[in-house]
C-alpha cells in the first residue's frame, strides 16, 4: 500500500507542479508568464499576471509537497483548490477531455482528496518528520477547505467576457 501511495503522490504531484511551471515560464512547453496571463484573461479571470503567478505558485507548491509527502493535508487543500478552479472553467465543455472537458482536473481533485484522507504513506517526509498520523478532522478540513477555496477564487476573480450582443450596435465596431 505504501508503495502505491508513493507512486500516486509522485505522479499526481509532479503533474500538478509541472502544470504550474507551464503557467509562469517557458519550461515544459509553457508560454511564459504572458501566456499564462492571457490564458486566465481568455477564461474570464481578472488579476492579470498576479492571477497567473498565484495559480502557478499554488500548483508548483502543492504539487511538490504532495510528491514528497510533506504537509499532506495542506498540500492536498492547495491542489484541490487550484484544480477546482480549473474544473469550473472546463465545466461548460462537459466531462470528457477530448472536448476540453473537466475530466482531468476532476481526477486530480479526487487523487488529492484521497491522499488527504489516506495520508501520504510510509515513504514520505511527513512520516520521516514524525508528523503522522494526521487527525481525521484535518483531512476532512483539507478536502472541504480546498473545494471552498477554489469556488471562492472562482467567485471573486471570474468575470465572464461580454458577448458581442451585450454591446449596442454602435459600440461593437469601436477600436
Amino acid at each position: 500500500m505504501d508503495t502505491g501511495l508513493l507512486i500516486l503522490r509522485l505522479l499526481a504531484g509532479l503533474l500538478i507542479a509541472g502544470h504550474g511551471v507551464q503557467k509562469v515560464s517557458f519550461r515544459l512547453g509553457g508560454s511564459g508568464l504572458a501566456g499564462g496571463t492571457e490564458e486566465f484573461r481568455h477564461d474570464g479571470f481578472r488579476g492579470g499576471a498576479l492571477t497567473a503567478l498565484a495559480a502557478g505558485a499554488g500548483q508548483i507548491g502543492s504539487g511538490l509537497l504532495l510528491a514528497v509527502g510533506a504537509l499532506t493535508p495542506l498540500a492536498a487543500a492547495g491542489a484541490i483548490g487550484v484544480m477546482t478552479v480549473a474544473l469550473t472553467v472546463k465545466w461548460p465543455n462537459g466531462l470528457w477531455v477530448q472536448k476540453d472537458g473537466y475530466e482531468y482536473p476532476l481526477v486530480l481533485v479526487v487523487i488529492a482528496a484521497v491522499l488527504a484522507l489516506t495520508g501520504p504513506g510510509r515513504h514520505s517526509l511527513d512520516r520521516a518528520l514524525g508528523l503522522l498520523p494526521w487527525p481525521s478532522w484535518l483531512a476532512l478540513a483539507a478536502v472541504t477547505g480546498g473545494v471552498f477555496a477554489g469556488m471562492a477564487t472562482r467567485a471573486l476573480l471570474h468575470r465572464p467576457l461580454p458577448t458581442p450582443a451585450a454591446f449596442p450596435p454602435a459600440e461593437r465596431n469601436r477600436p
